[in-house]
Formats: C-alpha cells, sequence, structure tokens
C-alpha cells in the first residue's frame, strides 16, 4: 500500500464513513414490471413485508408494504444527500413539501429541529423492468446548527456540472460535482445551514465514471485537515497512485497531495466523499444524530409531543400520480419542474 492510500475496506450494504458524514448506503434494485399501484407486479409472499432487506430476486420492498421504500419517518440533527441514478423517488413531508425526483436529480434535506418524511420508490413500467439506484449520504451538522428551521433544495440532473477529462491516450474520465469545486465547476449552492455551506468545510461529492484504462489526476482538497474517502463501486480494479484496489471497495486517501486514478481493464465507477470534519461528539440513536444523549432523549421526547408538525398526508407511504413528472413542491408553495 503507498503512501497515498492510508486504508481500505469491502463495501457491505453499509459503507464505511468518517466525520463530516454519517452514513453512505448504495441501492441498486432490479425491480420487475410495475402493476396498477406503481409496486412489483409480482407475488411478495416469502417477503419480510415492512422490513425486507434481503435482497429477494435483486430487489426490496425496504419499509414498504406496496410500493418499495421508505414510508415517513423522522430526523433531526444532520442532512440527507440523496443521488438518483436511476428510477425516481416520490418525497413527502411534514412541511407539506412533495417532490418526484430521479435519473440524475440530488435532493439535500437539512432535517434541522426536525422533519417527518417519506421516500417513496413508484415503479411505473408495467411492461418491463423498473431499475433503481441510488446513493443516500447523511452530512452532519455542527451543534450551533443541528436546531435549524428543515430545508429542502432539489438539484436538477441539468443543473450538476460535468467534467469531461481526457488523457494522453484519449480515455475519458468524467466527474459530475454534486457539491465541492473542482477545476472550473462550480457546484449548486448547498442549503444555507449546511457544513457545506461554510467556507472552510470542504465539503465534496463527486461521482467519477471512467472508460476502461483511463488515467486521471484527483487533485489535493483545499484544506489538509479535510478526509477523503474514495468508493470503488463499479469495474474490475482502480489504480490509485501504484495501489490497486477491487470493486467494491473503500479506500481511505491522504489529503496532503493529489493522488493519480488508473481505470482497470473495464470501465470504474466511484464516489468521492471529503470534507473537514466537525470534530464534536457525535451521540447517535436511530434517525437522530445530535452531541449528547440528553439531546436523543429530547428529540423521542419533541417527536412524541409535536410529531415535528404532524403529517398532513393521508398515508403514510404517499406516492405520485403515475403520470406526473418530476417536479417540487416546497413547504411555502413554490413549484419547480425537472
Amino acid at each position: 500500500m503507498t503512501d497515498s492510500v492510508l486504508q481500505t475496506v469491502a463495501l457491505g450494504p453499509q459503507w464505511p464513513t468518517v466525520d463530516p458524514f454519517l452514513f453512505c448506503a448504495h441501492h441498486d434494485d432490479a425491480y420487475p414490471a410495475a402493476n396498477a399501484d406503481q409496486g412489483p407486479a409480482v407475488s411478495l409472499a416469502g417477503r419480510n413485508l415492512g422490513m425486507d432487506f434481503d435482497g429477494i430476486d435483486g430487489w426490496n420492498m425496504y419499509h414498504g408494504s406496496v410500493v418499495p421504500g421508505f414510508p415517513q419517518h423522522p430526523h433531526r440533527g444532520f442532512e440527507t444527500v440523496t443521488i438518483v441514478r436511476t428510477g425516481l423517488i416520490d418525497h413527502s413531508d411534514s412541511l407539506g413539501a412533495a417532490a418526484r425526483f430521479g435519473r440524475g436529480d440530488v435532493q439535500w434535506l437539512t432535517a434541522g429541529r426536525g422533519i417527518v418524511h417519506a421516500e417513496m420508490f413508484p415503479l411505473l413500467d408495467q411492461s418491463g423492468p423498473n431499475p433503481v439506484e441510488l446513493f443516500q449520504i447523511w452530512l452532519n451538522l455542527p451543534a450551533a446548527d443541528k436546531m435549524t428551521d428543515p430545508y429542502f433544495t432539489m438539484i436538477w440532473d441539468r443543473d450538476v456540472p460535468r467534467v469531461d477529462a481526457v488523457d494522453d491516450a484519449g480515455r475519458h474520465t468524467s466527474v459530475a460535482v454534486v457539491a465541492g469545486r473542482l477545476d472550473t465547476a462550480e457546484p449548486p449552492t448547498p442549503p444555507p445551514n449546511s457544513w457545506a455551506a461554510h467556507e472552510d468545510a470542504d465539503v465534496a461529492i463527486w461521482l467519477i465514471r471512467m472508460e476502461a484504462g483511463a488515467t486521471w489526476d484527483l487533485p489535493a482538497p483545499a484544506d489538509e485537515s479535510s478526509v477523503r474517502t474514495l468508493y470503488c463501486f463499479e469495474g474490475t480494479t482502480l489504480d490509485i497512485d501504484g495501489t490497486e484496489i477491487g470493486a467494491n471497495t473503500a479506500a481511505l486517501v491522504t489529503s496532503e497531495h493529489g493522488v493519480t486514478l488508473t481505470a482497470g481493464p473495464t470501465e470504474v465507477e466511484c464516489l468521492v466523499l471529503q470534507g473537514r470534519p466537525i470534530g464534536e461528539p457525535v451521540e447517535r440513536y436511530g434517525p437522530f444524530v445530535m452531541n449528547a444523549r440528553e439531546e436523543i432523549e429530547q428529540a423521542f421526547a419533541d417527536y412524541q409531543t409535536t410529531q415535528f408538525g404532524g403529517w398532513p398526508w393521508p398515508t403514510d407511504d404517499p406516492v405520485h400520480q403515475p403520470e406526473s413528472e418530476r417536479f417540487a413542491r416546497h413547504a411555502d408553495g413554490r413549484t419547480e419542474l425537472g
């Protein structure tokens, strides 16, 4: 292992993360054809509905019973960044906001003092498969911002800048820049009270796609105290400054200098998470992430008392009409189209 790669670990269902990140999951489900209710048009017998994470036939219902996904659940004290590569997500929340997004879109949700939301995966094609692939990343909030107002931002696929680099052999590397400036690519503005909105936080979220054999220089972070993790999730091998890693591997990479990436004999895809650590105590229990145990207890008490504003939807697992296009309707009534 070279000095550039500090540690490697095999990827499981939940990927290892380092402060300021709390959690990263890669959902990749090969759903079958849809029924009229936007769920899978096959028998669900044998599945542990409500807690279906076994990957039977290559897909999960998760906590859904009709439509796959995650019916209403609360969060406090951190942010979720959801990057949808394939398929769609129907969002509904306790603020009254709603959205349908996917196919390259990103939703960035600041839970702050508390929000309840549902994330359902509607299946629309009744004649063929309905693949869904997404990342959900949890980014911590510092103590000063944990009780900020909830806020969600939609970043549509058309607004995600891409860097296209060509090496000396003419092979391409493409980088989708969700957060953190890269070369001349300026990412969309994160939510106002995000850790990523702090000028010195050095938060970056990049999705890298490299042609077979391509070489690309990943530049050094702006801050040497930043922590950078590279997750290789597609492809056979990736060389990082002389250290070869396989598919489904996370590598903690030095922040002192840039590193050279070289794809193996097949196309390689990677996710990079980078940021300066917040450096505060983390106390977490389920959907709440605070700094002290008593704050977790208060979060449960507040949720039991207020339901974080209540649930304004008729079901716990709402989905939008099958004919709905990608859209976002914010709590203030403002609507935007994907």
